[in-house]
């Protein structure tokens, strides 16, 4: 036992210097769980920004001016009076996300008991800004005329009180959710990418045949990997919460990350045999690529972290049960999210054992065979 962990130590620090000598692997790292992470919290504004708004005023009237005079910045850019010809074409030249239709009479068909319509033209394929602005444009327009219309400014009193009480994210800031959702996902991404990519680097580069002389058995050359890189994910990962989740975007993390660094270790011992299983599959980086790109969508996708599995069929739901990043995912969101102990998150924590046991005997039955076939 003495000899097998000297061994696997040292392989593992080979694994550590051959990830040193390449720069494109540590740019990958340094970008993932920095820029990546602080690129996928920030994407999504948390508010509609700087919307472009057209408004054609065909009734020039009080009420349409108190109309336009409602829409300003920051949520809409100043509205932009324009002709009823100019809407179209601006429409189509992307100049304005929304353009509102004013008709004539507004004001006076309103006084007068009728039921007159505003026409709000919406650009959707600026899709954020399309969705979240035409309920603001909804919201300020009805309330204008609301209260116009009362003579008043004055909310009636609803007949029931609503206490709204937003729980582990109370100022439903996006940039909580996405930051700590990205990090799940590229610690699952590039623990795969560096196993598979050192054992592919290793056969084109010959090295591989330097090991089948060496005292060393397939086992001490997959537990170096699954250690080495491992490890480095972990370093990142913890990297990446200290100075990008918490430092920069100012995140609270509601629970114990030495038990989430538990799990996410768990995570990697599977992850990690699944790069190193897909790298006895494919021949060369190009293969492994596409290999990649088949398996970390949907991992991504359907494990939970960005689309709730209660909204996937059942089918689906059933199958990812055996994916690693389900049960990762679960108990990122509990530890982290709502600060959940071991007591909860328990039965993931067992997944995440037998799951990473079956992949890690299949990965070394694999590279047992292809070392054979390379002896």
């Amino acid at each position: 036992m003495r000899q097998f962990l000297s061994n696997t130590f040292r392989l593992g620090i080979k694994e550590l210097w051959s990830l040193w000598r390449d720069p494109a692997m540590l740019v990958l790292i340094v970008y993932l769980f920095t820029i990546g992470v602080y690129s996928a919290a920030t994407a999504m504004p948390e508010t509609l920004h700087n919307a472009p708004i057209a408004i054609v005023d065909e009734d020039h009237s009080p009420l349409s001016r108190r109309i336009v005079s409602a829409l300003y910045p920051p949520q809409f850019t100043v509205p932009r009076m324009i002709e009823w010809s100019q809407m179209d074409p601006g429409m189509d030249k992307g100049l304005y996300t929304f353009a509102m239709v004013i008709p004539r009479n507004f004001q006076r068909d309103l006084l007068a008991g009728r039921s007159p319509q505003i026409q709000l033209n919406v650009d959707a394929t600026r899709m954020s800004q399309a969705f979240v602005g035409s309920g603001y444009v909804q919201q300020i327009v009805m309330g204008e005329i609301n209260e116009f219309a009362q003579r008043y400014r004055a909310d009636a009193v609803p007949p029931v009180d609503l206490a709204l009480r937003a729980r582990f994210n109370p100022t439903l800031a996006p940039s909580w959710f996405g930051s700590l959702v990205e990090l799940i996902n590229h610690i699952t991404m590039l623990s795969i990418i560096l196993t598979g990519a050192a054992l592919i680097r290793e056969r084109e580069h010959g090295t591989v045949e330097h090991l089948l002389v060496m005292p060393v058995t397939p086992m001490q050359i997959m537990v170096a990997k699954i250690w080495s890189m491992g490890a480095v994910v972990l370093l990142a990962a913890w990297v990446s919460i200290v100075l990008v989740v918490r430092g920069v975007l100012h995140v609270p993390v509601a629970g114990s990350l030495p038990l989430f660094f538990t799990g996410a270790a768990l995570c990697l011992f599977a992850t990690t045999s699944m790069g190193i299983f897909m790298a006895t599959v494919a021949r060369n980086m190009p293969q492994f690529a596409m290999l990649m790109m088949l398996t970390i969508l949907p991992l991504d996708m359907l494990s939970g972290g960005n689309t709730p599995r209660e909204s996937m069929p059942e089918l689906v739901r059933d199958i990812m049960l055996v994916a690693p990043t389900t049960h990762f995912v679960q108990l990122g969101q509990a530890i982290l999210f709502r600060g959940a102990g071991l007591d909860v998150v328990w039965p993931q924590f067992a997944a995440l054992v037998l799951i990473g046991a079956v992949l890690f005997a299949l990965s070394l039955r694999r590279l047992r065979k292809t070392i054979a076939r390379m002896a």
